[in-house]
């Protein structure tokens, strides 16, 4: 075995090839060649991990020593000559060894992935069931990008903007916000896509490292918090009027069989418990008509609860996201409750081991329906006296107040349909189809679906931008709940009758979105799905073929047409991706038949 690996040191060594560019190739490289060769592999490790430009001696060395105490003799050399070639290394199979059939050059199968994989964090990581401390970062190489901070979003988004103090923040403030009005206007606000009625009730998971300042969704909640501080109080009500009533019933007697039974109040609420059963996150939905939103600042909160006995109600997020019927069944009590449409939105920060155990896979339904978005870890130091004598928390509380007042008056017009016009459903067909053809050659198919899904999620924050614009220019006159009525981008329904349009009677209304803010939603399409692919990295790879990573894929993005291996190379130099990383990406896209060699020595061309 020796004498295949240093075979194999030699070939890579003259190629300058990185074949460990990630974390995880870094660990089964160093998993196979402890288990075939032992501590005289070391020195083979070292020199095959030192053209990586994340080359760390110290690092490497106590990765090996702890590998070779726990490696469990799961993964053999055949996988270090595969990850050549991978890399574009050719070289031969290893020598056969006696104790396994060493040629298979690939990684365990799914099962054993499955069985063995667990999930990653930030610090540490436990691959084939060895922990070793994990110095790879989350962050890709190249910060992700913000949405754009020129443009004057609707005043609401802008004062609950202004408490950011980075742009992230600012980013994860637009995205609370809109998730979180959003979920007050269910029921009131849609737009037809795909011959189907979508509501504004969006899913964002905000993924950051430890203490990178995604805290700040703590005051978002409070802008809702009056909408279900209002229902609980009309709940409290009416369970004191029923314990009088139910305590009357109970004194009757034998007269009881003449009178009827009190009914119990429904428990109606607006801010759901992401701790909760699977049974009871139904029936609170249920008893709320199917409105409102799970809002935790712990992603913790809402797997653990889900992976419990009585949990396993991650269905119920993924059926809501349709607006799908929802549904239980009790045998005790032969108890059988249903709702027709559900509306709930979700709202979830946590750190980036924390996807995995909500999310096992990209399979799952749950990853392509979320919004994403990476708030990187912080680098310098922040002032936090900026603001000292503003209270976040008190400011929000004034924007919750004000904004359940402007609700009423929305809720009093009736129903609310996005209407787009048709040059802008021409540039939204446009972009969307790009950015689909784009994920399906750069991700091989695994970000499709979650770009037909961020295509609906567009659509709604559209509705819910279109809608505050008007409440912008509403609030600027004496008379907000009039000024609604006869908005210039308010106007009755094309069905509403002639006669209900005289006596000023219009439940229904369309609503239009003017260019500029159609412009701005749709270009949060390019940083959202980059911010998407970038969660992928985190989640195994054992269920699909390949592994896009946000890094590769914008280097994939960032070519012409038309490009020279040069040119690739330069850009990859201003990603700061490794020389050998770019040349390999180079070699999977004609793998995949996405790129192919020009005339011209040198010269490719996208397909």
């Amino acid at each position: 075995m020796l004498n295949s690996l240093d075979r194999l040191v030699e070939a890579v060594r003259l190629a300058g090839a990185d074949i460990a560019h990630g974390y995880s190739e870094y660990v089964r490289l160093a998993l196979a060649i402890a288990t075939d060769c032992g501590e005289a592999g070391r020195s083979g490790f070292i020199t095959l991990c030192s053209l990586s430009t994340k080359f760390n001696r110290e690092n490497a060395d106590r990765l090996y020593s702890n590998v070779l105490k726990k490696g469990g003799n799961r993964v053999h050399l055949g996988t270090a000559f595969y990850l050549a070639e991978l890399a574009g290394v050719k070289v031969g199979p290893p020598e056969p060894s006696g104790e396994t059939d060493a040629t298979d050059a690939r990684p365990p199968t799914n099962a054993t992935n499955a069985t063995n994989a667990a999930s990653n964090s930030h610090t540490r990581a436990r691959i084939y069931n060895v922990e070793v401390e994990s110095e790879e970062q989350t962050d890709p190489l190249t910060p992700l990008p913000f949405f754009t901070e020129k443009y004057a979003w609707p005043r609401v988004l802008r004062r609950v903007m202004a408490f950011g103090q980075t742009k992230e923040q600012r980013d994860v403030l637009f995205l609370g916000a809109i998730t979180a009005l959003g979920a007050s206007l269910a029921l009131t606000l849609r737009f037809l896509y795909g011959g189907k009625w979508f509501f504004p009730s969006l899913q964002t998971f905000i993924v950051a490292p430890p203490a990178s300042g995604k805290g700040v969704l703590s005051w978002v909640r409070m802008l809702v918090q009056p909408i279900h501080d209002e229902i609980r109080a009309k709940v409290t009500e009416e369970m004191k009027a029923y314990r009088k009533k139910i305590a009357s019933y109970n004194s009757l007697g034998r007269e009881k069989g003449k009178a009827e039974e009190p009914e119990m109040p429904l428990n109606r609420m607006f801010i759901f418990s992401g701790n909760n059963t699977g049974t009871g996150m139904l029936q609170n939905i249920i008893d709320s008509g199917g409105v409102g939103i799970i809002c935790e600042t712990e992603a913790d909160m809402v797997s653990n609860a889900i992976a419990s006995d009585h949990g396993h109600w991650s269905e119920v997020i993924r059926c809501s996201f349709d607006h799908d019927p929802l549904s239980y069944n009790r045998r005790m009590d032969r108890e059988y409750r249903e709702l027709m449409q559900s509306f709930l939105a979700v709202l979830i920060s946590g750190t980036p081991g924390q996807v995995k155990p909500l999310i096992p896979s990209s399979e799952n339904g749950l990853f392509s329906r979320q919004v994403f978005y990476y708030m990187p870890r912080v680098r310098k130091w922040v002032d936090q006296f900026k603001h000292q004598r503003t209270d976040a928390s008190m400011e929000f509380k004034k924007l919750g107040k004000e904004w359940i007042g402007h609700l009423r008056e929305i809720q009093r017009l009736g129903l609310i349909s996005l209407r787009l016009t048709d040059t802008q459903i021409d540039a939204f067909n446009k972009a969307f189809g790009s950015l689909f053809d784009r994920s399906q050659k750069a991700t091989d198919s695994e970000m499709n679906s979650s770009v037909v899904r961020m295509a609906i999620n567009i659509g709604r924050i559209l509705s819910i931008v279109a809608l505050l614009r008007v409440t912008d220019e509403c609030e600027e006159t004496d008379d907000f709940a009039a000024s609604l009525r006869k908005s210039p981008r308010l106007t009755p329904d094309e069905q509403t009758c002639a006669d209900n349009m005289k006596d000023g009677i219009v439940s229904r209304w369309d609503l239009s979105i003017q260019d500029e803010d159609f412009e701005a939603v749709l270009s949060l399409a390019e940083p959202l799905y980059l911010h998407a692919v970038h969660i992928l990295s985190f989640l195994p790879a054992n269920e699909v073929k390949s592994r896009g990573m946000a890094d590769q894929e914008r280097l994939f993005s960032s070519m012409g047409t038309v490009f020279t291996s040069q040119s690739l190379l330069e850009q990859a130099e201003i990603l700061k991706i490794s020389k050998n990383t770019a040349l390999s990406c180079l070699q999977r896209w004609q793998k995949r038949g996405t790129v192919r060699k020009g005339e011209q020595r040198g010269d490719y061309k996208k397909i």
